[in-house]
């Protein structure tokens, strides 16, 4: 079984523009997290926190390629994933985003669920980010009802 989910999207504009969105923690909080502890590095460990949600999470940052790609983990020991951000110039002004999550367990009975959540998580995500880079619209983040 292949244990990966990949979501991919265009956004009009610069590669520079939408590596920096993610791993700047002064602009995280206007698509996605509410705050990040501090910018996203190579070998660091980030925390992430939804303020909305009232929870947190600690992603470790496993390889950044400024402008092209980058690589963490997250979630508990026994459900860890590695989430692959690449990032494709495709002009001057406009950028092909790829999110790869994988590793979820094959094993796991509530595999399916998972992968779908994610999945879901993922277009919602660069949903978000699409609106605040092309739109300038930042109130489209923590609105998923649970």
């Amino acid at each position: 079984m292949d244990t990966q989910i990949i979501t991919k999207f265009k956004i009009v504009k610069p590669t520079n523009e939408v590596f920096e969105a993610i791993v700047n923690p002064e602009k995280i909080g206007n698509f996605w997290f509410s705050s990040s502890s501090e910018r996203w590095e190579q070998g660091r460990a980030i925390t992430l926190r939804y303020n909305e949600y009232d929870a947190e999470v600690v992603i470790k940052v496993l390889e950044i390629e400024e402008n092209r790609k980058i690589v963490f983990s997250w979630g508990e020991n026994d459900q860890e994933t590695v989430v692959r951000i690449t990032l494709n110039e495709l002009d001057k002004s406009s950028t092909a985003i790829e999110v790869n999550e994988s590793g979820f367990s094959e094993h796991d009975p509530e595999i399916i669920t998972k992968m779908i959540g994610q999945k879901e998580g993922w277009v919602y995500t660069l949903t978000c980010l699409k609106g605040y880079l092309e739109n300038g619209i930042n109130t489209l983040r923590a609105s998923i009802i649970f």
